[in-house]
């Protein structure tokens, strides 16, 4: 009994296997408080708890996470902003991405009860006899006249030929009995679409499909008419060139928000750090020398893989000299985010900066300026630890890549938050999820460019 009542109150919740889908939701700057057009980017799918690329899996035709009417919601840090609605999966420069309709939160969704129903029509029976249809009038309180009123709505036998109507008439002729007789029956509920896959596939959050709508398996989305917006230049033709007009427009802006489609899962919470404006300076401040000491250290270690075998002459007060030689690097373009992942009170702190360039040299050049990122958490002692660094620049993107932080997401249901990363190469662009750790970050999934 004892060995029983242990395992009762010892066992854990069963992990969530998935189907979950992670996409990123792309929407115009300027967005209204109702309905808005928008696009989804297909990053991650989990299935019986392993990551795959949704923009590949089971895409027969339509990758499982593109399915029409799926629906997914958007969130910010945890917190939910809406819910985006599929309509129309296609493919992009060979990738796959696909529209449909933003309903920000707080506002009332497409209707999913109203059906669409035939429009009905009456049908004359074909071996009765001709019936004129009038509008039906009062009836007189004379007697008399609603008798001869009664006379007049007798059925007569129409002639072969409809008369002709008299000069000035307005009133057409009414129709003949071969008209009538060919008069069609009422027109059949449109059959339900045919499912695009095996119907055994696993779903993820589905609205409730439109019968009548006409839907393409799927359709390639043409880069110069979607990717920018379509503007009339100066020649009055939509979509010229920049030769065409003297000034070209500007570029639409947009604003990306993780979304999530699950039919299940665990209920969302937010993963914000709250601070006072001195503790969030402090860490700023903090996380800003942490930086700036792993610049100088990765500084030394490249100098002396450069230089030449230093000669048995005092290495540690030469080393001291060089440490001390080397400046304060300054930042540019400085942001800082504070998360508290695990509802612990930890913060997770996530920098993201650019070196400030330094004057030119003797020679004229100027060093380019490094894009860094540092992660990292606070220990008992309120110390910075750091978890993660990286520096790149333009010309270093095939070894080190960009890395932009786009948001905290739960991708693996646990209620815990991940860190999603859009990195950058030379030869493209992928997304990539990572755990925090007590001492590093796990990748959960990185996508290929």
């Amino acid at each position: 009994m004892a060995q029983g009542s242990i395992a009762q109150y010892g066992k854990k919740p069963a992990p969530v296997k998935g189907p979950r889908a992670l996409g990123l939701i792309q929407l115009s700057a300027k967005l209204s408080p109702q309905a808005n057009k928008g696009r989804l980017i297909p990053i991650v799918i989990m299935m019986d708890g392993k990551f795959y690329d949704a923009g590949s899996y089971k895409a027969a035709p339509v990758p499982m996470a593109l399915d029409f009417d799926t629906v997914y919601e958007g969130f910010r840090a945890g917190v939910s902003q809406g819910l985006f609605t599929i309509t129309q999966p296609g493919q992009l420069n060979h990738a796959w991405i696909a529209e449909g309709t933003w309903y920000p939160a707080g506002t009332k969704g497409p209707e999913k009860s109203k059906k669409y129903a035939p429009p009905v029509i009456e049908v004359e029976d074909k071996d009765g006899p001709p019936v004129l249809h009038r509008r039906v009038e009062k009836p007189d309180s004379d007697s008399g006249s609603n008798k001869d009123k009664k006379d007049e709505q007798k059925p007569a036998t129409p002639s072969a030929s409809p008369p002709a109507p008299a000069p000035g008439a307005s009133t057409p002729a009414p129709p003949s009995p071969s008209e009538t007789a060919k008069t069609p029956a009422a027109a059949p509920a449109p059959a339900e679409d045919e499912p695009i896959a095996d119907p055994n596939r696993p779903r993820l959050r589905r609205g409730k499909p439109a019968s009548t709508e006409h839907r393409e398996p799927y359709t390639t989305f043409d880069p110069l008419t979607d990717a920018a917006p379509v503007t009339a230049t100066s020649t009055g033709k939509p979509g010229a060139t920049a030769k065409d007009s003297a000034a070209a427009p500007p570029p639409m802006a947009f604003i990306f928000i993780p979304a999530i489609s699950d039919a299940g899962g665990p209920d969302p919470r937010p993963y914000t750090y709250d601070v006072k404006l001195a503790e969030e300076a402090s860490y700023r401040s903090k996380m800003l020398d942490l930086a700036a000491a792993q610049l100088r250290a990765q500084a030394s270690a490249a100098a002396k893989e450069a230089a030449p075998a230093p000669k048995k002459s005092s290495p540690g007060k030469s080393s001291s000299k060089a440490a001390g030689k080397s400046p304060q690097p300054a930042f540019d373009d400085v942001s800082l985010r504070i998360f508290d992942l695990s509802n612990s009170n930890e913060p997770v702190l996530v920098l993201s900066a650019k070196t400030h360039p330094a004057a030119a040299g003797a020679d004229g050049s100027v060093e380019e300026p490094k894009e860094i990122t540092l992660i990292a958490r606070t220990n008992l002692e309120d110390e910075l630890q750091k978890l993660f660094f990286s520096q790149t620049d333009s010309h270093h993107l095939d070894a080190t890549p960009r890395m932009e932080l786009i948001d905290a997401v739960d991708a693996d249901g646990d209620g815990r938050g991940e860190l999603l990363f859009r990195r950058t190469f030379d030869s493209g662009s992928a997304y990539a999820i990572y755990r925090v750790t007590a001492d590093r970050l796990w990748p959960l999934f990185e996508g290929t460019p």
